[in-house]
């Protein structure tokens, strides 16, 4: 008995599924030999990413600029904190007689590129010595001159030198809130002998060490 052929429509469906896997097989193939395909993109790339640390520096003068301390003078920003020997705010006279004022402007300036938020001024003990001799007997002195600080029209501190004795905000006293970078902030210094004062007082001198500061902190 002689094998019979397929009949045409079984041949197309024995045909289909190895057609179907040819094409799946070359579908796979090409793909994987495409290159990856195209996309939108976009993108920001930041180059002036920096950060830096500005500076606050106290500048004291006198009234005509001729003598001036920085706190940079005792070594640099990194201590920032100098002794001013050159600028005598209480006058530096040795010859006051009773009834006499001596008045010393100076200038406090900010040299630096950050705003000092905080201001003061504070003041040391004013202590008593001999000014060559004969010497008065007096052991007052210190209580007996006065002095006035004044800030344009705003009186900063009015009393005595010993009643001198505690730190004074002076953005507070001059109703700021700070002190820019390169502002400049004047002062002036009166002290006073009482008309009042006698021969007890001849020879006589006192002193009173005075520390500005400045602080980015309020």
């Amino acid at each position: 008995m002689s094998a019979q052929n397929p009949t045409p429509s079984r041949r197309r469906r024995l045909s289909l599924p190895v057609l179907l896997a040819g094409s799946v097989a070359s579908l796979i193939l090409a793909l994987g030999l495409s290159p990856t395909v195209a996309a939108f993109t976009a993108q920001i790339r930041n180059t002036a990413d920096t950060a830096a640390t500005g500076t606050l520096i106290m500048q004291e003068t006198n009234a005509d600029n001729t003598v001036i301390c920085n706190s940079t003078d005792g070594g640099s920003v990194s201590t920032n904190a100098a002794t001013c020997a050159t600028i005598n705010k209480y006058g530096g006279s040795v010859t006051m007689v009773p009834g006499q004022t001596v008045s010393t402007d100076i200038k406090i300036k900010n040299t630096g590129t950050a705003a000092a938020k905080a201001f003061s001024l504070t003041p040391g003990s004013c202590t008593q010595s001999n000014n060559g001799s004969p010497n008065g007997s007096a052991t007052n002195l210190c209580a007996t001159l006065t002095l006035v600080i004044t800030q344009g029209s705003t009186t900063i501190y009015s009393g005595s030198l010993s009643g001198f004795s505690a730190k004074i905000d002076i953005l507070n006293k001059i109703n700021a809130t700070s002190v820019a970078a390169g502002a400049t902030i004047p002062f002036t210094f009166a002290v006073t002998l009482p008309s009042s004062a006698g021969n007890t007082y001849a020879g006589l001198q006192v002193s009173q060490p005075l520390t500005w500061d400045f602080s980015t902190d309020a």
